[in-house]
């Protein structure tokens, strides 16, 4: 059995990886890892107590002890890619895990160690054929030690504060950020209406696809810690009918898996959610708000050959 919740995610996200072509946005990997181990919308809807969704999360920990122990690519450009020998590993079995989890463990705790983590080779790690699909239901119960690594997420510290930062923002405020947002994308027209007792509707915009094609949108902002329910997407089409064209949600949260299937379903007028996670992409896409920074780490094997 193994200890950490994150590790029974480790081989899905090999397979999921493999399955998309060798490399995939995260997203990509975290819809495909939930579909293919059949994840129940409950556990896929489960939240962290410090807010966003966990099992996200938890596909980012198997994520980022795979990249240090060298099966997928270091790049923080939103782009999982699997190594040369993570491609040739298929998958491992529950021991070899266990200790792909210990070594990174132990070299996380060992500041005198320099550089990656060093990686048996290939013929020393015991793999097994991939498994028949198999409904999955993680173990919930178990949480990961303080200990070890917080889970790489192309730049989690300033993801967590701006995320905090949104969230702290008073209701007014994050409807203006929104609309700035809105306009930095490509939207023209944004204006916050503000007004209650309107369905939740909290603006409207123009976009426009190109120069004979246009459509107006109306959109709500939702300052959540938890998640939208299929409720609350249903009331707000209920608002927009016959109002707009399109219509979206932008929130600090998440969206359920039921308010997801319910904002594209079939017949109805489509809704396009934006969670907290997108919110963050789309910040740093746009430089809004953040400032980047370059940094640089050594590559000693480019240096090898002249050590000889």
């Amino acid at each position: 059995m193994l200890g950490s919740e994150f590790s029974r995610w480790i081989n899905p996200v090999l397979k999921a990886l493999s399955e998309l072509g060798g490399s995939a946005r995260p997203r990509e990997v975290v819809e495909l890892v939930g579909s293919n181990e059949r994840v129940a919308d409950e556990v896929l809807d489960q939240i962290n107590p410090a807010g966003g969704q966990r099992f996200p999360n938890q596909v980012h920990w198997a994520r980022f002890y795979l990249a240090e122990a060298g099966f997928i690519d270091r790049s923080r450009h939103g782009v999982w890619k699997l190594t040369e020998k993570g491609a040739k590993i298929g998958q491992l079995d529950e021991a070899a895990i266990k200790a792909l989890v210990d070594e990174v463990q132990e070299h996380s705790r060992n500041p005198k160690v320099a550089g990656p983590m060093p990686v048996r080779e290939e013929q020393e790690i015991t793999t097994r054929p991939a498994p028949a699909r198999e409904p999955a239901q993680p173990e919930t119960s178990a949480t990961v030690s303080s200990e070890e690594l917080a889970p790489e997420q192309e730049g989690g510290d300033y993801r967590s504060r701006l995320l905090e930062i949104l969230q702290a923002l008073p209701p007014a405020g994050f409807e203006r950020l929104c609309q700035r947002l809105l306009r930095e994308a490509g939207f023209e027209q944004v204006i916050v209406t503000g007004k209650s007792g309107d369905g939740g509707i909290d603006g409207h915009g123009i976009l426009s696809l190109n120069a004979f094609v246009s459509f107006r949108v109306l959109f709500q902002c939702k300052r959540y810690v938890g998640s939208v329910t299929p409720s609350q997407v249903r009331d707000f089409r209920g608002a927009m009918q016959g109002r707009a064209d399109k219509g979206l949600i932008l929130t600090t949260g998440s969206f359920t898996s039921e308010a997801r299937r319910e904002s594209s379903r079939d017949g109805a007028p489509p809704i396009e959610l934006v969670d907290g996670e997108k919110l963050i992409e789309l910040f740093a896409k746009l430089d809004l708000g953040l400032r980047p920074v370059t940094t640089y780490d050594i590559d000693d094997s480019f240096f090898a050959e002249y050590r000889k």
